[in-house]
């Protein structure tokens, strides 16, 4: 069923708010424990800063071990699990983890929340949040593995079209409405930008096992693709303040162009209020607010209206969720890229440090 454009976005994107992700009834993959090639003064997990594959699953489980020697079990288990798997997998953790039931709140992460609903959300709860969260990425879907100790909560299957790699290295992608993602990350081959950025360092006011973590940000965008495409390239390159083609910024001659808007302070060329200004209006005072974007496109069953329900699995990390994605969130409160998109679900959580050579996933955190 086509979606007639005469329709408000609402009512056209509603009904992913009644639709749960489903179909999580194991745990993806495996959980590794290997770190990532980025130097630095702290083991990190891949699926971070590493190139993202072709297929991705994010999964998140409230967990039902008993007791804290259940749930140091249960790391256990699943770092074993990880050590022999090929698959790409990254362990975070949601701030109802440490809700008591393990003796864990004096080590929450000072800057992790209960994601809330953002201006524009329509957020189903069955969708939304978790004790863990677990991102496998691999060249083909994941393959599930259970444990009596974790319950479904939501799931999401994700995939990136046209997975390429920019010119100058960072990991690009085109979306389901025909503009590519990424441009504008941090470079994943500066360390040095990365520790600004990306990861939690040691000596601040976070708890000392959080060092080489990340705050992770996982949100399930619903695009209204027919309502999309009825417009034309030109409009939607000026939404998005980029070409459609290539990815190049408007007035830029390619994706990767090093700019700022001082000399289009009026938005004769990108417009003032373009998704990639508002987002990133690159001036001094807000780039502290720099955020590394993961996105996965994905396609789900209609809904019970007929509805396409796809769109994207938008993931970033950061090492402050206030200074970087929420910052970023109130900026591109009521750009015109609204109309075509609605947030259904998805959580805040902390990317977990990774695992020393010998122990386990979570163990400076369970096991001080």
């Amino acid at each position: 069923m086509g979606v007639d454009k005469r329709v408000p976005r609402r009512a056209v994107l509603a009904g992913a708010a009644a639709v749960a992700a489903g179909g999580a009834g194991a745990l993806v993959a495996t959980v590794t424990a290997r770190s990532s090639p980025v130097a630095g003064v702290a083991v990190h997990q891949p699926g971070i800063v590493t190139p993202p594959p072709d297929k991705a699953v994010l999964a998140a489980y409230d967990v039902r071990a008993a007791d804290r020697a259940g749930l140091v079990a249960l790391f256990r288990r699943l770092t074993d699990a990880a050590r022999g798997s090929a698959a790409e997998v990254t362990v975070a953790v949601g701030e109802s983890l440490f809700d008591g039931r393990y003796g864990l709140a004096e080590q929450r992460p000072r800057r992790l929340t209960r994601m809330p609903s953002f201006p524009g959300d329509v957020l189903d709860e069955a969708s939304c949040h978790g004790d863990l969260l677990i991102q496998c990425c691999a060249a083909s879907t994941p393959q599930p593995l259970t444990d009596p100790d974790l319950a479904p909560r939501w799931r999401i299957d994700g995939f990136r079209a046209e997975n390429t790699v920019t010119a100058d290295g960072r990991p690009s992608t085109r979306n389901l409405f025909g503009f590519r993602e990424g441009a504008g990350n941090p470079d994943p081959g500066d360390a040095a930008e990365l520790d600004r950025v990306v990861w939690v360092r040691p000596g601040g006011d976070e708890p000392q096992w959080t060092a080489g973590g990340t705050y992770l940000v996982a949100r399930l965008i619903r695009f209204a693709t027919a309502l999309w495409d009825a417009d034309p390239v030109q409009r939607q390159e000026a939404i998005f303040g980029r070409r459609k083609s290539d990815g190049a910024p408007l007035g830029r001659d390619r994706e990767d162009a090093d700019f700022d808007y001082a000399d289009d302070p009026a938005g004769r060329l990108v417009a003032v209020d373009a998704h990639i200004r508002l987002a990133n209006p690159r001036t001094p005072q807000t780039e502290s607010s720099r955020i590394l974007r993961r996105a996965y496109s994905y396609r789900r069953a209609p809904d019970a209206a007929g509805h396409p329900d796809e769109g994207l699995v938008f993931v970033c990390f950061q090492q402050d969720l206030e200074r970087g994605f929420a910052t970023v969130q109130r900026r591109l409160a009521g750009q015109p890229l609204d109309r075509y998109i609605l947030t259904t679900g998805g959580g805040y959580f902390f990317a977990l440090p990774g695992a020393e050579p010998g122990g386990y996933l979570g163990r400076p955190l369970l096991e001080p």
